[in-house]
């Protein structure tokens, strides 16, 4: 179920990001799953959802294709979006967890991306919290948060370029051998976009805050690649 009560999402677009694409695969798993590859599929399953409870549901990309940070953004903003998702899948952990240690990174100053932040942060950790036995890895500050650059607004370019509510979801550790099979499994990738849909399906109709909120440590070493031609990598620091 996407939409508690039965609520229709007639009216609202909501743009999907799978990030990565092309020749800029992400995080690698140990058996070879690309994220970029993984992004897509999980995107693809979430617009699915979403597309049957009434959304209008934009893809920035349907097929293994570079795009830049800066053309994710503005398709969401032209489109007047409700809300844009960012899909991703992490790497380089702290340490070992006893949790999934899903992060939603949020614009730093617009209360309404945190809100989205909460409940995709809720739904997420919760779904994969389902799971018994893994052995989950985290960052210390895992959940909801933002993330400045030295000028002071959105480090990550998608959350700084975009002119509607707009999250970066980090689901799960693709780097931990471990949670790589896990979302190699056609299962879990459901599991993942269901628990997306339901989370832009709150977000859409409800008023509930969300919950997992975090205060990011400071990380003084860059993002690497976020999709685009040259100059385009995420962020510029100066």
């Amino acid at each position: 179920v996407v939409v508690a009560g039965g609520t229709p999402l007639f009216g609202a677009t909501v743009v999907l990001d799978p990030g990565h694409g092309g020749d800029e695969p992400g995080a690698l798993g140990p058996g070879g799953l690309r994220e970029a590859d993984l992004n897509l599929a999980v995107a693809e399953r979430t617009a699915d959802r979403l597309a049957a409870a009434g959304a209008t549901v934009v893809l920035t990309r349907t097929t293994d294709l570079r795009v830049t940070l800066a053309t994710r953004a503005l398709l969401a903003t032209r489109l007047g979006a409700r809300a844009l998702v960012s899909v991703h899948h992490n790497a380089d952990p702290d340490g070992p967890s006893d949790r999934p240690g899903t992060e939603v990174w949020h614009q730093v100053d617009d209360p309404t991306s945190r809100r989205l932040a909460g409940l995709v942060q809720e739904e997420v950790a919760a779904a994969f919290g389902a799971y018994e036995g893994v052995a989950w890895q985290a960052d210390r500050d895992a959940g909801a948060k933002a993330r400045r650059r030295a000028r002071g607004d959105d480090y990550y370019g998608v959350l700084r370029d975009a002119g509607v509510p707009a999250v970066i979801s980090e689901a799960l550790y693709l780097s931990n051998p471990v949670e790589a099979a896990l979302l190699a499994r056609p299962e879990v990738q459901q599991a993942e976009a269901d628990a997306l849909a339901r989370a832009v399906a709150r977000f859409l109709t409800t008023d509930d805050p969300g919950s997992g909120f975090a205060e990011a440590y400071p990380r003084p070493e860059g993002a690497g690649p976020g999709g685009g031609a040259a100059g385009c990598v995420d962020p510029p620091l100066s």
